[in-house]
């Protein structure tokens, strides 16, 4: 029988343990020096005709057992057998768990590569200074909680996240949202989780005192020390908004320590020309004291100056990796550490992840706009092409079912032969709209890099997995 192995990618701890990362079951194995070897032997074009290859083994007894335990683990199987039968969506209306408030769709800063108000954005109008309703009223506020509520299921637990523009600029809708919210699901016997992404620039007092009374996660959308800030992130007369947000940060970050809050992440676009990623790390953790740090290459449209660019990308990776070695050191000493990209992949990792879609978006969350639409997430929000109901009358299930029965990983043809695809599904749904005007379609600008990203955080697992294993309970925890 010709036998091949199944899509997979190798990689090698420091102390010599040989691991596969199976694709079809995301499943990682550990293998010793001579299982190792059946799997290079099986992996060649074509594979290996078993008798053929078992005659050549000194030891066939022990080589025909390695084999079949191979077998029997889905890492190698027959040439040409059929895939296993494509993955179903879930049982239809799936319950929801997040939903995303976009209480305004204004905002006091004029970022340079915002997807909102920038080249790139999908809404009508001119961006913050457009018409339209500009904030969640109250109302629509608690319909908005009262939809998630009936929506959810049998889910225990629910989360909402406050969204914008500058989510800040409705303030007033955000505690109606949360006073409400707390006062239904206690009635309902349901816990609720609030989170708000803001750029900090209305951090007052008050604000501050809510946010960390009622618990939020919160994420502050910052580039990096005034260099890097100032260059992007603008008031609208082109002032940078460091100087105004620095010290507003630092009060938000007592505060909420002082409180025992959730952890605070900063969110960074990274664009071309920025500062390497570990010293923009380095200044938000311990500078001013984040207790996390996301990075997200910048959306954009071919042309635009701030795209990052293939050798951007490369750059940026080898810039992971040094972060990366920090994480290790971290890890060796079963300590937590901020770079919370690696820190997520290697999560999922962990706990063997295989996604049909790249994230919840039209799933389990969907974005809601100011005036009550319903959008696949907070990305999509009032570009109409993309809404699947509204807070009143619920989801327009035929629509959501059409759209996550073409946004399927099966459905991505490109797809079919990456050892990435149980961890990436396709790439960001908005990503693959602006650049290919198609939200289902594969994010094939990014497949280098997320490989390589990928690749980083598989010998990373490694490289942990040997050192250190219990470091890894963390991610097994609820």
């Amino acid at each position: 029988m010709q036998l091949q192995t199944v899509l997979h990618r190798r990689f090698q701890g420091e102390r010599g343990t040989q691991f596969v990362y199976v694709a079809t079951s995301a499943a990682i194995l550990g293998f010793d020096a001579p299982t190792a070897a059946v799997v290079a032997d099986f992996a060649q074009d074509g594979g290996r005709d078993d008798e053929a290859w078992l005659a050549d083994q000194p030891e066939r007894d022990k080589a025909a057992s390695t084999l079949n335990d191979l077998i029997d683990l889905g890492v190698v199987r027959p040439v040409g057998e059929a895939a296993a039968p494509r993955a179903q969506l879930p049982p239809m209306p799936f319950p929801l768990a997040t939903l995303v408030l976009n209480v305004t769709n204004k905002c006091n800063l004029s970022c340079t590569y915002c997807y909102e108000y920038g080249e790139d954005r999908l809404t009508a109008g001119d961006g913050s200074k457009g018409t339209g309703k500009p904030k969640m009223d109250d109302d629509t506020a608690r319909q908005s909680i009262d939809f998630l509520l009936r929506s959810c299921g049998d889910r225990p637990q629910v989360s909402i996240t406050f969204f914008g523009g500058e989510t800040l600029l409705n303030f007033p809708a955000i505690k109606a949202a949360t006073e409400y919210a707390e006062e239904q699901a206690k009635a309902k016997k349901k816990r609720v989780h609030y989170s708000l992404t803001t750029n900090a620039t209305l951090l007052t007092d008050e604000v501050v005192d809510f946010l960390t009374r009622h618990r939020f996660g919160i994420t502050i959308s910052i580039d990096g020390a005034q260099q890097d800030q100032d260059r992007h992130r603008t008031f609208q007369k082109g002032v940078g908004s460091f100087d105004v947000i620095a010290p507003r940060i630092r009060h938000l970050l007592a505060t909420n320590k002082e409180r025992k809050g959730r952890s605070i992440g900063a969110r960074v676009t990274l664009t071309a020309g920025a500062s390497p990623a570990p010293a923009t790390y380095r200044f938000l953790t311990q500078e001013l004291g984040f207790d996390e740090v996301g990075f997200a290459p910048v959306t954009a449209g071919l042309g635009r100056e701030y795209a990052l660019g293939e050798k951007g990308y490369e750059k940026l990776l080898r810039e992971f990796g040094e972060l990366a070695e920090d994480y290790v050191a971290a890890a060796l000493r079963n300590e937590t550490h901020g770079f919370a990209n690696l820190g997520d992949l290697l999560r999922e990792l962990h706990q063997g992840v295989n996604k049909a879609h790249p994230c919840g978006a039209g799933l389990g969350l969907l974005g809601v706009s100011t005036e009550g639409e319903l959008g696949l997430c907070h990305r999509f929000v009032e570009s109409k092409s993309h809404a699947v109901g509204n807070v009143t009358q619920g989801i327009d299930e035929s629509v959501r079912t059409a759209f996550l029965t073409q946004a399927h990983i099966d459905q991505k043809t490109d797809c079919t032969q990456c050892f990435a695809r149980p961890l990436c599904a396709g790439g960001c749904y908005h990503e693959a709209h602006v650049r290919y005007g198609d939200a289902t379609v594969a994010n094939l600008h990014y497949c280098e890099w997320i490989r390589g990203f990928v690749d980083l955080g598989l010998r990373t697992y490694g490289r942990i997995l040997e050192a250190n294993p219990k470091f890894f309970a963390r991610f097994e925890q609820s």
